[in-house]
């Protein structure tokens, strides 16, 4: 037991699990193209001015990168103007931007002047459709009841978003169910769709060449691309802030579309942090060396990361499930208490609940997932243990008694290893569902298998899906083995034996 608490603090103050050096220009990004892109310009400018920088690309949706900010985790990302004043400081009720850069002067943030461009929120549909019924405004839509819409959850769920589009130009549709922005547009090109929300920087409007309906009410506000960062940075690495800075004005919306096209080309991907160097040498005449990962040197870095999420938060379940479940198994009122508990953890759900620890620990990243799928796991392991050692025969634990056993000596010698093939179903449950889980830490910066999901789903790129999704399955198949050899090595073999029929 002792071997194992050792291990699991090892674990926890791995490489991995820590900070990066103070010294450390931390870059974040959204799950989105363009803000991989954008943050790896915001990296590139930060090395060619010899100033060390890491890029925790697509974090997840806004909440994400501005928790991350405002907890010291990241010092800079790309924020729109709108999103801040419609969406992260809506209550504020900021009506310009005076306004809205004392807002973030209080907390401790500063904002750039733009890029140079602007990702609006807009409406778009296939040309020829929208040429042949003359639909050139989002006005134009009401004439027409029996279009189908099709929008991203992001954009169902803002408050500059649908119910407010909707009020404002009394569209006569029902609100859809949310879908994945990418796959809004496939419903848009294969003929399910008619309507879906865009952002006016997307590559697909070129590529699919797409109509964006005029604003014709002006329902959306300004999106400007911004720099957000920490005040700090000024003192932290000022020569790395005037550096990232000369994006200001550099960037067009075509340049932008530009970029986000090769990144999301179907034949021919470009790596963001390939375009970010070229972009920069083009533009700025800045040259950096980018040396984007092969598939093998980041499955390999992927696979680490997973390991690390799964072994890490399963050894730590095991450590505190197994004692539970010999404490649930004590009495109904204690078992009904205890898997009541770790019940209703288990039902949390997942996405709530890395918010949650995001904004609790003040951290993005590896130690808010591993905390997450640690207590995911309690459920399998104690009530398993619980239901191993209640399934005992009553007359062995007498007989145990009669011999004058303590209860912990009963527990060590009798108990748990009659009751070690039930707890051994358990962690095998356990780690199956947390290489699974595991994936969602792509979202948070935590790495392993679900950054290639999340970068997949973003660019309807399937060979990235898959390179995220069979590793993982694999890696399931392969935990589910191990603990069958385990059960073998240390489950006295009488208690693996079938009863005779």
């Amino acid at each position: 037991m002792r071997t194992l608490y050792w291990l699991a603090v090892l674990l926890l103050v791995c490489p991995g699990c820590r900070r990066a050096s103070p010294d450390v220009v931390r870059v974040g990004s959204k799950a989105f193209t363009a803000s991989a892109i954008l943050g790896e310009l915001v990296k590139h400018l930060c090395t060619a001015v010899g100033v060390e920088a890491v890029h925790r690309e697509r974090l997840g949706d806004t909440s994400k990168t501005w928790e991350g900010l405002l907890a010291g985790e990241l010092d800079v990302y790309v924020e729109y103007t709108g999103t801040l004043t419609q969406e992260i400081l809506a209550k504020e009720q900021i009506r310009s931007l005076e306004q809205l850069q004392a807002t973030l002067a209080r907390r401790g943030l500063k904002m750039s002047r733009s890029l140079g461009f602007r990702d609006n929120y807009a409406l778009g549909m296939r040309e020829e459709q929208a040429e042949a019924l003359g639909i050139r405004s989002i006005s134009d839509l009401e004439k027409y009841p029996k279009l189908r819409v099709g929008l991203s959850h992001a954009f169902l769920e803002r408050a500059d978003g649908w119910h407010g589009l909707k009020q404002r130009y009394h569209l006569p549709y029902a609100t859809p169910r949310g879908m994945e922005h990418a796959l809004a547009y496939q419903g848009l090109v294969n003929g399910s769709l008619d309507v879906i929300d865009v952002y006016t920087a997307d590559a697909k409007i070129l590529q699919y060449g797409l109509r964006v309906l005029e604003d014709d009410k002006s329902y959306f506000p300004s999106y400007e691309a911004v720099l957000l960062y920490r005040a700090d940075l000024e003192q932290k690495s000022p020569s790395a802030l005037a550096s990232i800075l000369r994006l200001q004005g550099a960037i067009s919306e075509r340049q932008m579309q530009e970029m986000n096209l090769l990144a999301e080309n179907e034949s021919n991907p470009i790596p963001e942090t390939v375009i970010a160097a070229d972009f920069l040498a083009d533009q700025l005449q800045v040259r950096v060396e980018a040396r984007p990962e092969s598939t093998l040197d980041r499955l390999l870095r992927m696979t680490r990361e997973h390991l690390l999420l799964v072994s890490s938060s399963l050894l730590l379940a095991v450590l505190t499930a197994v004692p539970l479940g010999v404490f649930a198994s004590r009495s109904a009122l204690l078992e009904q208490g205890i898997l009541g508990l770790v019940g209703v953890v288990q039902t949390f759900p997942s996405l709530a609940l890395l918010s949650v620890l995001i904004v609790l620990l003040g951290q993005i990243g590896t130690i808010p997932a591993i905390i997450a799928l640690y207590l995911y796991s309690l459920l399998p392991i104690v009530r398993n243990t619980c239901t191993g050692l209640s399934d005992i025969p009553l007359s062995l634990r007498e007989s145990a008694e009669a011999l004058g056993f303590s209860w912990v000596a009963r527990l060590r010698l009798i108990d748990l290893p009659l009751a070690s093939r039930s707890i051994l179903a358990g962690i095998k449950t356990a780690a199956v569902i947390n290489v699974g889980f595991a994936t969602l830490g792509g979202l948070i910066g935590a790495g392993g298998y679900g950054q290639a999901i999340m970068s997949g789903l973003d660019k309807n790129d399937y060979r990235l899906i898959l390179l995220g999704a069979v590793p993982a399955v694999l890696l399931a198949l392969l935990a589910q083995g191990l603990f069958e050899l385990i059960e073998r090595l240390i489950v006295p073999r009488g208690l693996r034996l079938k009863p005779a029929r």
